[in-house]
């Protein structure tokens, strides 16, 4: 029997690496986006994920802030969720375990504090649970040291959060760059001096809504991250800026929803790339990505994901 070009052809290898990390494919689910994994284990088969990044957590637990706390944009989501999480040591006591259960998964476990002293606290506690890939650092929170300038946004306060947690850490350290800063290039430089092992951006810009009815703002905080398609041009250019200015890895996210979106930013120079908001309006959007993304390089004849990283044609 003759066997046709197309039945020899083997399935395009979506896996990509950073840091350390291999994961099968380049879609992570983004944090603050997918709860603990768990809740979604019915919902989307996680194996199937390069990985996600659980909720932010925090040295204690956090209510996070009052509603209305997510409102959606005509092109996106507004969202002041406030960081609500149930604190390290109770991840590493109850959703830990039951993430572990499961086969072929990546958990990587967002870190956020207000003071220095915070981040490293929480790391310590994680340090002590097993089945954790990576940190992600979230630096877009207000330093109580520093009068409540966001880590992202300072250079000195960033260097200094970075440095306090690559001494405790006992994983591979990616920090989460704030977009609403002067020059994404600097920060990223200064996080890669630091002892960043990769970076991810962007994340969320700050944004607000006013309800004209009524005149009142339509998030009870006032003012919101804006994330979803309407970032995705900005969040691209940054990705590309920073990529450009360091020698780590850099995972991209804004607006993702589809495999053109990723094979973009891996364009761009992304090695991996977060998918958030689109979670919101179909639950299942990381797993059909995939899928999207394996069709999409056998049509394009891309036999290794990996190799588009960087690849942007400037001619």
């Amino acid at each position: 029997m003759t066997v046709s070009p197309a039945t020899e052809r083997r399935a395009p290898d979506l896996s990509v690496s950073f840091a350390g990390i291999q994961l099968k494919n380049p879609v992570i689910a983004a944090s603050g986006t997918f709860g603990y994994g768990i809740e979604f284990e019915d919902v989307v088969h996680l194996d199937k994920l390069g990985g996600f990044v659980v909720k932010g957590l925090s040295r204690e637990p956090m209510a996070g802030n009052p509603p209305p706390r997510l409102y959606e944009t005509p092109a996106g989501m507004l969202n002041a969720i406030g960081l609500q999480n149930i604190g390290a040591r109770a991840f590493i006591l109850e959703k830990l375990p039951k993430l572990r259960e499961m086969k072929n998964i990546v958990v990587f476990a967002n870190v956020f504090g207000y003071t220095r002293e915070d981040y490293e606290h929480v790391v310590q506690i994680l340090n002590e649970g097993e089945g954790i890939a990576a940190y992600e650092l979230n630096v877009s929170c207000p330093n109580t040291e520093y009068g409540g300038i966001q880590f992202g946004s300072d250079p000195r306060s960033l260097d200094e959060v970075v440095s306090t947690v690559r001494r405790n850490s006992q994983r591979p350290l990616i920090v989460k760059l704030s977009p609403n800063v002067t020059s994404i290039a600097q920060m990223a430089h200064v996080a890669q001096e630091a002892g960043a092992d990769a970076l991810s951006l962007v994340n969320t810009f700050v944004a607000m809504a006013i309800d004209a009815e009524t005149r009142k703002p339509r998030i009870a905080n006032v003012t919101a991250g804006l994330s979803g398609p309407a970032i995705k041009p900005i969040a691209l250019r940054m990705v590309y800026d920073a990529s450009k200015a360091v020698k780590i890895p850099v995972i991209g996210m804004g607006g993702i929803s589809t495999a053109v979106d990723i094979v973009e930013f891996m364009l761009a120079g992304a090695t991996a790339v977060q998918i958030g908001t689109a979670s919101y309006w179909d639950p299942v959007a990381t797993e059909k990505i995939v899928a999207e993304l394996q069709t999409w390089c056998a049509e394009h004849n891309v036999e290794r994901l990996a190799d588009l990283t960087g690849g942007m044609v400037m001619e």
